[in-house]
């Protein structure tokens, strides 16, 4: 596929290099989906495997109707269109919504059963147990999601995680899409210090030490490797990749991946979902389990001398 992209993609506001040197396009992992030694490979080579149209159109549309509902009758869609396709209303303030996959039970369907469960079954070859916590992402015009690996947030189990972003609708290179940086999973060396890192740690005898354990203040840091995705690029090497998602589509990539989203240039809120996978015999993060995950509350942070 060859992406069609305007005349400038950025990332959180900082305009991306567009040569064929520094931007190119997701390849798709479908040739490998029925056999779980080779998803492994693929995943060992590029640290993501795209498998386009795997997932049920009719759920995904369902639970879509179930978020856009919702943000409908919170105004923050505009009313002239039919609140399926999301336009967002101007100056809508909205990004974070895990609560609205809580009773969402097609998305649980989408997430949690079927093709998905198959995929992540033969990939690890063993039983495999998901996280209980569902990142919900509504991602509105003019916003973005910094660079990142996802082991700094969920770094308390085992390493061997899997991420799935399933876009819940059509979504184009501009409005909004993940990138992932080349080769990326392959510098856990060069990113060894980062990747150790936690962001519900904090210094017991630091100055937000107070603000913390009061709940005052979520953390010391957001997880970002760099909110410069430009200079990042030129430090780890490789090429952002990107593609236009289609409905039925998921990308699934390791905790050492580095990724992030392009800026929404759309007039639409971006919906997304974030899901974990691993293999049932190995430790969990216990933030993200159990009927009522802990996630980055109070309960989650772990204090420590600097």
């Amino acid at each position: 596929m060859t992406i069609l992209s305007p005349p400038a993609l950025s990332a959180c506001g900082v305009a991306l290099e567009m040569t064929p040197e520094t931007f190119g396009e997701l390849r798709d992992a479908n040739d490998s989906l029925g056999d779980g030694a080779a998803l492994r490979r693929r995943m060992q080579e590029d640290g993501y495997l795209l498998l386009r149209g795997v997932l049920d159109p009719s759920e995904i549309l369902a639970a879509r109707k179930y978020i856009t509902d919702n943000l409908a009758e919170e105004g923050f869609l505009d009313s002239a269109f039919p609140s399926i396709d999301s336009v967002a209303r101007p100056g809508a303030d909205v990004m974070f919504r895990p609560d609205l996959a809580l009773k969402n039970a097609a998305l649980h369907q989408v997430l949690y059963s079927g093709a998905m469960m198959e995929i992540f079954a033969r990939y690890f070859g063993e039983p495999v147990r998901h996280y209980d916590f569902t990142w919900l992402r509504a991602t509105p015009p003019g916003r973005s999601v910094p660079a990142h690996c996802d082991i700094v947030y969920m770094g308390r189990g085992t390493f061997d995680v899997l991420t799935a972003w399933t876009p819940l609708g059509d979504i184009a290179i501009d409005g909004g899409a993940l990138m992932i940086l080349e080769g990326s999973h392959r510098k856990r060396e060069q990113n060894e210090e980062y990747l150790r890192r936690d962001v519900d740690s904090y210094c017991a005898n630091g100055p937000h030490a107070a603000q913390i354990e009061s709940g005052e203040m979520g953390w010391e840091w957001d997880g970002a490797l760099d909110h410069d995705a430009a200079a990042l690029r030129r430090r780890l090497g490789g090429r952002w990749l990107s593609s236009q998602y289609q409905i039925g589509d998921v990308l699934i990539f390791t905790m050492a991946t580095v990724h992030g989203s392009l800026d929404n240039f759309s007039n639409k809120i971006r919906l997304s979902s974030d899901s974990r996978y691993q293999k049932a015999s190995e430790p969990a993060d216990e933030r993200w389990i159990g009927p009522n995950p802990i996630g980055h509350g109070l309960a989650g942070k772990r204090g420590r001398i600097c």
